[in-house]
């Protein structure tokens, strides 16, 4: 009989001793796994088989059988024979349900760039998010790419999986092959175990791929515009914004620009709804985006309700209809609200509603850019918007809504605005409607002084006539002054009582800030700095304003600060919580006393 007909057996036996160890073996397979065996037969030990890190190694005198990483060789003689069918070098575990697995540690995992598997090494998984996968070693398990694709020349022992990205499989794969919203490719030395299954793209394949479990496809083709979607959630998605300064996110300016023309021309047809919600907005931040928070966690019970009442299903499609175009004339409010505010700043606020919408897109779209903040300001321009819909909505309803300054609705004009015959503009109505509702005068002289007039009248007017809703506004700088202080004070009272570290001490600094508004008006930092918290209103800062007002600073702090610095170029030198709260910080003269 041929030598190698008498070992090749034995051989094969020794390989699936070391695999298909029962569970009571397990410490033998992992000692025979840690130190090279030697098992020595017949005389002067003419027979022995070697089992250790190279692999088996089996002789009888001039025969030799070997397995290991270079295939399997016998030799008889001058004769040899060589599969080059290499065996990895992976290590196994047998364990407890009699599953072979591999050892933590022995995987590839990359997220933001690419998970790279050289030709000389093994891995158990190789995973790529937002990256591609480059296998041209052995994979024991599987590989998967999230916004990537899988590039495989290396034999897989499990599946190949690409979520929005293409798979690229040249060599044997003992499982499937998987493309959601991408491609699969199959070069010639491509072997497939079991099924390919491609959702939304295409599949292709040469005349000498294998295919064992067949083809699935499902929505073939749509992925030709894959290149641009993987572009955008590798440079923008990421990052936490909707646009990048890239040629190949090109696309989604595209998309951007439509909508802001399809905004442009919503502004045009619904210009004087467009004024309404604006002015409410202006005049009823608080109230605004509270609607707005109301109106999405009343949705979902609205929508039970209708379910529940079986005959209401058939308002369910037009109930999300309405909101659908709630939520885009919303945007369309917001950005008139910004564009608003920045053209009265360059003394153009007199210009049409469309404009005004322009400006405030432009601002947005560069704000999409910026990493993080681009989600938040997306977010916000929709909460806004949706809030003043909401909100000028109820009070329409209600008859709430009086007459006077809203009878001529409008944007910003000039600074003089409140002077002469009422021009169409967002400042004269909302002062006129302050000084209906106060009976104060809210124009200032050019030096920033109150106007005669209304120093001793009104309700916000002190003992000695001086009327502090019409005081000079502090600036961004003075009034971050008084925030360090504030921070100093209450990190110094949290360290005396044993507190370290940062934990809960804007928590503290909101709830500081919160009782001294109610009790004194201002915090200790206002104190030295002459500032005061006042209601444009006119009234006593109650608790509920407070509160509200010390929540909003979270909301400020939240998109990077950003409602902070709305300070430096708001006209009233208001921050976001100071919007939604109704207030404002003047400026006392040093002469008169704070308490």
């Amino acid at each position: 009989m041929n030598p190698s007909h008498r070992f090749l057996p034995g051989a094969l036996l020794a390989c699936l001793s070391l695999t298909c160890v029962p569970t009571q073996a397990r410490e033998s397979a992992t000692a025979l796994a840690a130190a090279p065996v030697t098992v020595n037969a017949g005389a002067g030990g003419s027979q022995q088989m070697r089992i250790g890190d190279g692999g088996i190694n089996i002789t009888n005198g001039s025969r030799q059988i070997r397995i290991g990483n270079g295939g399997i060789r016998i030799t008889t003689g001058s004769k040899s024979i060589r599969v080059d069918a290499p065996i990895p070098r992976i290590h196994l575990e047998v364990g407890r349900t009699g599953h072979i697995h591999c050892h933590d540690g022995n995987e590839i995992v990359a997220i933001g760039h690419n998970a790279t598997l050289p030709a000389d090494r093994t891995a158990c998984d190789v995973v790529a998010i937002f990256g591609n996968a480059v296998v041209h070693g052995t994979v024991s398990d599987s590989v998967v790419t999230v916004f990537g694709s899988s590039h495989v020349d290396g034999d897989v022992g499990n599946s190949v999986v690409s979520i929005l990205g293409n798979t690229h499989i040249d060599s044997a794969v003992a499982q499937s092959a998987v493309a959601v919203l991408g491609n699969v490719h199959l070069g010639p030395h491509a072997v497939v175990g079991g099924q390919v299954v491609n959702i939304l793209g295409t599949t292709t394949s040469t005349s000498t791929t294998v295919i064992r479990g067949g083809t699935v496809n499902l929505l073939s083709g749509f992925a030709h515009a894959l290149p641009g979607l993987q572009a955008w959630s590798a440079h923008c998605l990421i990052f936490g914004r909707l646009l990048a300064p890239r040629l190949d996110v090109g696309w989604a300016w595209g998309v951007a620009l439509a909508l802001l023309a399809f905004y442009l021309l919503l502004a045009a047809l619904f210009h004087e709804g467009l004024q309404h919600c604006v002015l409410t907005l202006e005049e009823h931040p608080g109230p605004s985006i509270l609607a707005a928070l109301a109106m999405v966690l009343l949705t979902p019970i609205v929508m039970l309700a209708l379910v529940m009442t079986v005959v209401g299903i058939a308002v369910v499609p037009l109930f999300w209809i309405a909101l659908f175009c709630a939520g885009i004339f919303g945007r369309v409010v917001t950005l008139g609200w910004l564009g608003g505010r920045l053209l009265r700043a360059t003394r153009a606020g007199a210009a049409p509603p469309v404009v005004h919408v322009l400006a405030g897109g432009v601002v947005v779209l560069l704000l999409y850019m910026v990493p993080v903040l681009g989600f938040i300001v997306w977010a916000l321009v929709g909460l806004l918007g949706f809030g003043a819909l909401s909100y000028a909505t109820l009070l329409t309803v209600r008859g709430a809504r009086g007459t006077g300054a809203r009878s001529q609705p409008g944007f910003a004009p000039g600074p003089d605005a409140s002077a002469g015959p009422a021009s169409p503009g967002m400042d004269s109505a909302a002062s006129q409607t302050r000084a209906q509702s106060t009976g104060t005068d809210d124009t200032r002289t050019a030096e920033g002084s109150p106007s005669s007039g209304s120093a001793s009248s009104g309700p916000a007017a002190t003992a000695a006539g001086l009327d502090l809703t019409t005081s000079p506004r502090a600036g961004f700088w003075l009034r971050m002054a008084a925030l360090l202080i504030d921070l100093v004070l209450v990190g110094f009272a949290l360290a005396m009582i044993g507190h370290h570290g940062s934990d809960g001490t804007l928590l503290v600094l909101a709830g500081y800030g919160a009782v001294m508004w109610r009790l004194n008006g201002t915090t200790v930092g206002g104190i030295i700095c002459n500032l005061k918290v006042v209601r444009l209103d006119g009234r006593p800062i109650g608790w509920e304003t407070a509160i509200l007002r010390a929540l909003g600073c979270f909301l400020s702090l939240v998109a990077a600060g950003l409602g902070f610095f709305w300070i430096a170029f708001d006209r009233e030198h208001q921050a976001w919580h100071d919007k939604i709260a109704g207030t404002v910080v003047v400026l006392v003269p040093k002469s008169r006393g704070l308490v």
